[in-house]
């Protein structure tokens, strides 16, 4: 499980690991229905090399921070 921090409507997509458990993201997508969960999820299996299905946000579906669950 780690914790996530989304600043979507960015110039660039970026990940920063800040602790072994703690990343700051930064989405070019905007927060409007879900597109920016979708980047982030999109973002994170490629950083983690994982399928998309394996990436999946346990809690802050409509915040910025967020608790995502990585599968093995």
């Amino acid at each position: 499980m780690i914790r996530v921090k989304v600043i979507a409507n960015s110039s660039k997509d970026s990940i920063e690991r800040i602790s072994d458990e703690e990343f700051r993201v930064h989405l070019k997508e905007k927060a409007i229905k879900g597109k920016a969960n979708k980047a982030l999820i999109e973002l994170l299996s490629e950083y983690f090399g994982k399928k998309k299905s394996q990436i999946k946000i346990i809690r802050g579906q409509i915040s910025n921070i967020k608790y995502i669950e990585v599968l093995a």
